[in-house]
């Protein structure tokens, strides 16, 4: 065990210097500030894991285990402002993500860095949803399991309205909100665009009778892109928009709502980008 110390010691005071290293260098060679804050980004998420797991159980003690992930969002939100200079800022619609509870919240999928979003936007009692198979993994799966997770068993599921319907009973036993991006993959879109939007966040919506609460993040090519080794810290506006209410819809519904919610997600995102703020993060000229 003190060897494992010593080594783990060795390595985290190696990391740090390399990183620090790193951003120095970067006021000369500016293509090396992608790599250093990559590194301060995924010791920050590290940190944050670890607290989450001992702050869900402490919270589990307590009874109240649905708020760790809110309160690890929010301490990744703090540490990443200063190891990385990224923040989300929303700027409108706030008091939408805690009036609709419980609720299904979805946002554009962009890269990485929308965990970063998660850790801005995620109001108290509010998760992530997730395979099933994901309870089995070491620490990741556990802090999953202990913080409240809404899992979804697409085993012996034949459809999304089967896969989402004991998801939909958790949401409104708990009232538990739930965060899913419904493009299902990263865009890495250097404009504003969307992907398809998948169906599944709809049918949850809809067989828990919930609203949908659409989270728009502006295009921030300008400031994250991974092929061009460009990291740069910035402030990434958000627009939180009218929740979408599924009172009395169907399944026969949800291929419209799926296609009206994507519009008006697409509409904003357009928007959102001709802002001073929204054009600089995207890399545009004011």
């Amino acid at each position: 065990m003190h060897i494992l110390l010593l080594y783990t010691s060795y390595f985290v005071v190696g990391y740090l210097t390399f990183t620090l290293t790193l951003f120095l260098l970067s006021s000369v060679l500016p293509t090396l500030s992608f790599p250093a804050r990559c590194l301060s980004a995924y010791i920050s998420l590290v940190i944050c894991a670890i607290y989450g797991v001992f702050i869900s159980l402490a919270l589990r003690i307590a009874g109240k285990h649905r708020l760790a992930q809110h309160l690890t969002a929010r301490s990744f939100a703090f540490l990443m402002r200063y190891t990385t200079g990224v923040t989300f800022r929303i700027i409108s619609g706030s008091h939408h993500l805690k009036a609709s509870r419980p609720c299904v919240i979805i946002g554009n999928h962009q890269s990485e860095l929308d965990v970063l979003l998660l850790a801005h936007v995620f109001p108290p009692y509010c998760s992530v949803t997730a395979k099933s198979s994901l309870k089995r993994l070491p620490f990741l799966g556990w802090f999953m399991a202990l913080s409240g997770t809404v899992f979804i068993d697409r085993a012996n599921s034949h459809s999304a309205r089967q896969a989402f319907s004991g998801a939909a009973s958790e949401m409104l036993s708990h009232k538990q909100s739930v965060f899913i991006f419904p493009e299902g993959t990263r865009s890495y879109a250097r404009g504003p665009e969307l992907g398809g939007f998948k169906k599944g966040a709809f049918h949850l919506a809809v067989q828990a009778q919930v609203d949908v609460v659409p989270v728009v993040s502006a295009n921030y090519w300008g400031l994250l892109g991974a092929r061009e080794w460009r990291f740069r810290s910035g402030e990434i506006p958000v627009r939180v928009l009218e929740p979408v209410s599924t009172k009395g819809l169907g399944v026969e519904d949800v291929e419209d709502l799926t296609m009206r919610v994507r519009e008006r997600m697409l509409e904003a995102l357009k928007e959102i980008g001709e802002t001073p703020e929204g054009r600089m993060v995207a890399g545009k000229r004011a």
